[in-house]
């Protein structure tokens, strides 16, 4: 099985959440990455597909009759989206900066002319 293919078969994927906005010329994609070591994270663009997977390490887990409430995610994650406008993958940047992963992509402006024979 290639690499493409195995991403998108990983079984049992916690989703994050995303923030996708234009800043002036630039895709800027935002999401929570809080307890998750840089090492961990692996960012792709394929075409118009952006990924995000990475893993979340757990912290010392409580007996299943210990739990009050467990709404935080631990293990792997992924995320793909589509982007809303064309881009120049091989200039993205990523940083993480207070558990935030901030992607900023240049946008592609794209115009077509069609001329009428």
């Amino acid at each position: 099985m290639n690499e493409d293919a195995q991403w998108l078969s990983l079984p049992d994927e916690g989703q994050l959440s995303v923030d996708v906005f234009r800043d002036g010329p630039t895709l800027v994609v935002r999401s929570p990455l809080a307890g998750v070591n840089l090492e961990d994270i692996d960012l792709a663009i394929h075409g118009d597909l952006l990924t995000i997977r990475g893993k979340r390490e757990g912290q010392r887990e409580a007996n299943d009759d210990d739990w009050y409430y467990r709404e935080c995610y631990w293990g792997a994650f992924s995320r793909s989206i589509v982007l809303p406008v064309d881009v120049y993958p091989e200039q993205a940047e990523a940083i993480v900066r207070n558990g935030v992963l901030e992607i900023r992509i240049p946008i592609r402006e794209a115009q077509y002319r069609i001329k009428i024979k």
